[in-house]
Parts: C-alpha cells; sequence; structure tokens
C-alpha cells in the first residue's frame, strides 16, 4: 500500500522539526567559524601553480578546523575521493604503526584493498602493518597485558551494511578507551557531517576525514575532501599527500575556492533537507511493508537503507530515482563492475556533480539480501517526488 502524501507529512513533520533544530544549532556555528575566520572577497579568487601564499585556503582551514573540533585541518581540491584522503591519512602514520584495528564493523568495500590486499605492495597489509577487525565484545573481554593497537579505525557510517550509522554514544566510550592505550583514533566521517551538532573532533577524535562531494561540500564543492585533527599529525599528512617539508604550504586552488567555501557554508542547510528526505522516504517504504534501517530524526548520517530482497527490484529502483534526476534523467543505470568493489553495483547519480552524494542519489551491490541505499537530496521535496515514484515503480513491476 502507498501511503498518501498528506499522511505521510502529518507523520514526519514532527521529526523534522528535531532535524532544523540542529539545522539552526550547526547554521550557528558554521557562521561564526567564518566571521573569525576574517575571510574576504578577494580569499575566493583561487591560486594557480603552487598554490603558494593562497590565503584563502589558508582561512578555510581554519574555519574548518573550527567546525570540526580540531587545533588544524587541510581542504584540498587535491584529493579526489574520501577513499583516497583516508588512504593518505593511514599511509601517513603507517610508519608508526604496527597494529591498525577497525572496530566499526565492515568497510567500505573501496577500503578493503587499502587494508588487507598483501598482493598489492602499497596496502598497509604488505607494509607488515597487523590489520584486523576488533568487535565490540571481544575488545572489552581482552586478556590484559595483550597488545594494543597503535591506530583505532572507525568508519561512522555503515556503508553496504545494515548496521546504524555511528554516534556520539558508540564513538565516545571507543575513543576514551583507545587513548586509555595510546592508540591513535582515525574517523571515517563520510556522510556524517552535521547530522549533529558535534563532530567526531569534539568527541576527542586524533584525525577526522570526508569527502567534500558529500555532506560538507553542500552540493557546491566539484571535488576534494578534508582531514581534520592536530597539528602534527595534519603536517604529517599534509606531507605525505605532496611532500615532506611542503605539505600544507601548496596546493592550488583554482577556480573552485569559492565552490569550496560556499559548500562548507551552505552544509548544514543542505544537510538538513538530505535529513528530512530520508526521513520521508523511510516512512513511505515501511508503510508500504518494506524493511528500513531507520525512522529516527537523529540518525547519524544521511543514508536511507531500504531492504527490497530481489535483485530485480533494485535495478527497478534505482531506474526510477535515476529518471527523476535533474541531470541524465534518461539514462537507465545498469550493474557493473566498478574499481574497488568486489560485487557488481548498480547506481542512480543524475546529480550537477558526477558521483556527488549529498545530492540525491541511490546505489547497491548486487548481492543478497538486496538493500538499496538512497541518499542526499539538496532539497527534501525533490527527494520525497523520486522516492513516491521509485514506489510505484515496484508495486507496478511486482
Amino acid at each position: 500500500m502507498i501511503a498518501s502524501h498528506q499522511t505521510l507529512l502529518g507523520e514526519v513533520r514532527p521529526l523534522w522539526h528535531v532535524v532544523e533544530d540542529r539545522v539552526a544549532d550547526n547554521v550557528s556555528r558554521t557562521l561564526e567559524a567564518f566571521m573569525a575566520s576574517g575571510i574576504s572577497t578577494p580569499d575566493l579568487q583561487g591560486s594557480t601553480g603552487y598554490g603558494y601564499d593562497d590565503r584563502g585556503r589558508l582561512l578555510l582551514d581554519t574555519v574548518v578546523a573550527e567546525i570540526m573540533g580540531t587545533e588544524a585541518a587541510l581542504v584540498r581540491a587535491q584529493w579526489v575521493s574520501g577513499t583516497h584522503a583516508i588512504n593518505t591519512v593511514l599511509q601517513s602514520l603507517a610508519p608508526t604503526t604496527r597494529r591498525l584495528w577497525v572496530v566499526s564493523g565492515p568497510i567500505y568495500d573501496t577500503m578493503e584493498p587499502i587494508l588487507f590486499d598483501a598482493t598489492n605492495p602499497l596496502s598497509l597489509s604488505a607494509r607488515g602493518i597487523e590489520v584486523r577487525y576488533v568487535n565490540l565484545q571481544e575488545w572489552s573481554s581482552m586478556p590484559r597485558g595483550e597488545p594494543f593497537a597503535d591506530v583505532v579505525y572507525i568508519q561512522r557510517s555503515r556503508g553496504y551494511e545494515p548496521r546504524p550509522s555511528w554516534g556520539r554514544d558508540e564513538i565516545i566510550p571507543l575513543i576514551s578507551i583507545a587513548h586509555h592505550h595510546q592508540a591513535l583514533v582515525v574517523v571515517d566521517n563520510c556522510y556524517g557531517e552535521f547530522t549533529d551538532t558535534e563532530e567526531p573532533g569534539h568527541w576527542g577524535a586524533d584525525l577526522v576525514i570526508g569527502s567534500l562531494m558529500k555532506n560538507p561540500g553542500g552540493g557546491l564543492a566539484p571535488t576534494g575532501a578534508y582531514v581534520a585533527g592536530s597539528q602534527v599529525l595534519c603536517k604529517r599528512v599534509a606531507d605525505q599527500l605532496f611532500a615532506p617539508g611542503i605539505g600544507g604550504e601548496v596546493g592550488p586552488t583554482g577556480p573552485y575556492q569559492r565552490l569550496l567555501a560556499q559548500g562548507w557554508f551552505m552544509a548544514p542547510l543542505i544537510v538538513g533537507e538530505a535529513m528530512m528526505g530520508g526521513i520521508y522516504t523511510a516512512a513511505l517504504f515501511h508503510r508500504a511493508g518494506f524493511e528500513v534501517d531507520s525512522l529516527s530524526p537523529t540518525k547519524n548520517d544521511i543514508v536511507t537503507a531500504i531492504r527490497l530482497g530481489e535483485a530485480r527490484r533494485v535495478q527497478v529502483f534505482c531506474a526510477a530515482i535515476q529518471a527523476h534526476s535533474p541531470v541524465d534523467s534518461h539514462v537507465t543505470p545498469v550493474p557493473w563492475g566498478m574499481p574497488g568493489y568486489a560485487d557488481p553495483i548498480v547506481m542512480a547519480a543524475g546529480g550537477f556533480v558526477a558521483g556527488a552524494s549529498l545530492e540525491l542519489s541511490a546505489d547497491a551491490p548486487m548481492r543478497d539480501p538486496y538493500w538499496v541505499y538512497l541518499q542526499g537530496g539538496l532539497s527534501r521535496w525533490h527527494t520525497i517526488k523520486a522516492a513516491r515514484a521509485a514506489l510505484m515503480a515496484l508495486v507496478a513491476t511486482d
């Protein structure tokens, strides 16, 4: 059964109000960070060549550090994805890392070669680092005196797993234990920025990483990523990205500087739109009898997971989302072997920035039990229209 639009609006509007309160807080703290920075019109013009003395880049770094609750930050268009930035971070820590523990469960498919592929000489495993999953039960029952990790890695969002996304309640206790054992905590913050009024840096994380094609890009950033953390660790990351001794002093911003800065400013509002569209979508599919991940307005990412149960349904769903996209609406997505993924992936992504998942998109690995993951939506009303069309397409083909 497809619930009426007005009925669902009545159900979700009280949940939307909770999100809107968070948006208000996040807009306020973001504005305060920009105001304190002293950023001005000439700082938005960008730089070329090496990017030496780019005042706008330096000031945006300080803005992001303040937003993330850290000493320092790097915002660079030279990173092409969140995975690229995470790899830079982990490689920068590799010389002093003997053991790395992943404590948030199975990671994104694209992270597997970086961590576990011993046949690739550039992976952490091939460099002699012991990388393993450590679940919370194993952690709590670990014998006294057993060697602890040097780096604890936390993936905030679920990836292609049905588990809930993680927030302060899950992450703060892990940081406390890790720091007790002098371990560094690295948080993959992708899909999680601005879903709370604080970030992992406020909770004590040593390094926080995210993609600008997701939440903090605000739907405007055409590429890039950020890393935020302590001054010492951010310098190591910058040296790894560019070269030792050069590090954070370079990185031309080209024509992107205004878009990066404006994206960060808009991000709290747009993340709120994505969350409210996701709440409606979850309620819609729950009413229709599908299993969904959560109806909570305080979830910790912008992803809505729906269990469709059949490969055919996944393709129908993604085709409907693509057909209701502002760009490439005439295209039909089909599963294909995307680089870094173990299974064929079908992806609806008709946005203005290729691959940007703060814009409305949907993707799924073609494997049982066939969950599809809807994320983003620059406008809740676009998400609602596309989600209702996807459900109608499923009903028509069942």
